[in-house]
This record gives C-alpha cells, structure tokens and sequence, in this order.
C-alpha cells in the first residue's frame, strides 16, 4: 500500500498559496521552490520565461517524460490611479470582478515596496448609494482602497505606487478540522505542492525511475502559454498537474482525483487516459472522468504550440474554481497516489 504523508503536503501548500504570484510576478514562489529542490540535491535550471525545470534521471534516458504544474495564480494590475486617491485594476487571468469584491489585496511596487488595501464597489455604501446592490461589477465600478492616508493621486504616487505594480489577493487559507482546504490559489499550488511531496517522496524511499523524468514549474499558465516551451525532444508523455473543476453536469468532487478527458481544447491522449484509469484501478484509487467545457491547461499549450507528444491532464477536484476554492485532504492524497505510480509505469503504448 502507498504511503502518502497528505499532512505534509497540505503544510506545504499553505506556505505556496501565502506568497503573492500573479502571472508575471513570481521571482519569489520559483525561488522558494528551487530551495526546496535543492535540500533534495536535484538539479534545476530556470527558463527564460522565469519558470523552473528539475530534472531526475531515470534508467531509460533516451526517451523522457514530463509533469508540470504551475505556480502563478490570478491578480491584477494597477490600471489608474483615481484622482480620489483609489486604485482602478485591470485583471490577470480568466475571472470576473465579483469574485474578488470585498478582498483584501496588497500593491506591490517596482521597488519592492508593499501596501495593502481592500478590493471594493466604487458605490459600496448602502447609506450613500440607493443601488448598491444592482452596480455592475466591471472595472468602472470595481476599485481598491489603499490602507494608507491618501486623497489625491499625487499622494499615492508618492508612496511610489503606479500604473503597472502587481496585486495580490489575499489567499485567506484555512485547513478545517474535517480535512477540507479553503483558500484562493488552490489552482495550481495544490498539485505544486503535489509534485513537490511526491518527488521528495521518491527521493527518500530511493526509487530510480524507470524514464528521465522533468518537473516543469510553470509561471505563466493563467495567461496561457507557461509550459508550451523547454520541452526535451526526448519528452514522450507530457502530463500537466492541475485542478479538476466542478460544477453543474461534471463528475469530479472533491474527494478523488479527476482525470481530463476533454477540454476546451479537444481531446486529450485516449491511450495516456486509459493508461491512467488503469493505475488508479489497479491500486484502488479513487477518481473521476470528467470533461472540461471552458478550461485549458499547459498540456493543450504546448499540443498547440507543435510539440510531438502524448499529452494528459490530472488534478485534485477544485470547488469554485477562481474564485472562493475548497479541496478536501482525501483529493490531495488520491491525486499523489496516482502520481506516485504514474511516474514508476511504462511508458504508453503508440
């Protein structure tokens, strides 16, 4: 039986999710994460996008495989500073403005400087604005006031905020005493911090992977294009590490692991599928089929960007996707079993 120590991953994920990466700004999470491969003496080298790859050898080195997963979540850009001293934003990534109303969020400068603020409605008070309640949600009306003693643009420029700085959200993490994981950035620092355990994992019980395997750390993933590139031509089997989402008509939950069959992007690999349904069967692992309608993942990008490969997608079940999202431990632990036999399997059949 595979042991999974689920608690220290979880304990792993509240450390990624509590450091700021919205797409373009996550110098500080890679860092963390080459740390964390380096106390494991595994080699890393950074891309030019900023994005980190581990490489384990494995006994065949003339065919390899890769898994990736990403660590730049959603956030946003000061668009204009307000002549009353507010922020207007312009999103990162794929989410609509009421999915942060009422956030907190910090500012981050270009000289590394950090404020913080409140994501709000421009008409938020009931006492002053008649309808409140009935404003749209855009980016007219959406706004962040800054925790500093600020009226005018000019005196928020002179903190040295500007047009450009990066926002955060708040992840507002939070672990229940019955196994569920509340927090923003659960998409993607939950299968991070996945991979991350797992090759520690396979590091301490000394396994010798039957392919050279690479990690792929992608950073650019919310905007679309964090693991089309540093693929080895040796690469067979690329499997991106993601989230599964939930919703009306989809199978995936928050208790197993969800194996993509399709998303916005078409199928993926049917042999790569059933290869994985076959491990999760074979080592009583629990998981869902499911079909993605509006999601693609670093697998589709790097299908899309020519690479010849036999492409898959897996992931803990996300509830609330981009937005307020909840995963439970046992979704995390059936996710990293698979992965743990995964990465020990043949290669699939052509």
């Amino acid at each position: 039986m595979t042991i999974i120590n689920t608690e220290e991953t979880i304990k792993l994920l509240t450390d990624l999710v509590s450091i700021p990466s919205p797409s373009g700004n996550t110098n500080e999470v890679i860092t963390f994460v080459e740390k964390f491969f380096a106390e494991l003496d595994i080699e890393t080298k950074r891309n030019r996008k900023g994005g980190l790859i581990a490489t384990i050898e494995g006994s065949d080195s003339s065919r390899h495989r890769m898994l990736t997963a990403h660590v730049d979540t959603l956030g946003a850009m000061v668009k204009e500073i307000k002549p009353s001293g507010r922020l207007k934003i312009d999103l990162i990534g794929g989410f609509k403005y009421n999915s942060i109303e009422g956030e907190y969020c910090q500012i981050e400068t270009s000289s590394a400087k950090v404020y913080t603020g409140t994501i709000l409605m421009h008409q938020t008070s009931v006492h002053v604005y008649k309808d409140a309640g009935k404003a749209e949600r855009n980016q007219e009306n959406i706004e962040i006031r800054i925790d500093e003693k600020v009226h005018t643009a000019e005196e928020v420029r002179a903190l040295g905020i500007e047009v450009g700085d990066f926002v955060s959200f708040d992840p507002r993490v939070e672990v229940t005493p019955s196994g569920y994981v509340k927090s923003r950035h659960l998409d993607d620092k939950a299968s991070v911090a996945i991979l991350l355990q797992l090759i520690k994992q396979l590091k301490t019980e000394k396994i010798t992977l039957p392919y050279t395997t690479h990690i792929l750390i992608s950073n650019n993933e919310e905007i679309g294009y964090g693991g089309n590139s540093n693929i080895s031509p040796e690469t067979v089997e690329y499997l991106a590490v993601d989230m599964g989402a939930m919703g009306d008509g989809q199978s995936t939950d928050e208790y197993t692991v969800s194996i993509c069959a399709k998303d916005a992007s078409g199928p993926y690999h049917y042999e790569l599928r059933k290869h994985l349904v076959r491990l999760a069967e074979d080592n009583k692992i629990e998981y869902k089929l499911d079909l993605y309608p509006f999601y693609g993942s670093d697998a589709s990008a790097a299908i899309r960007s020519g690479h010849d490969i036999v492409h898959g997608l897996i992931g803990p079940g996300i509830d609330s996707s981009h937005a307020f999202e909840r995963t439970h431990k046992s979704s995390i632990e059936n996710t990293a079993k698979l992965l743990y036999h995964y990465v020990q399997s043949n290669l699939v059949e052509q």
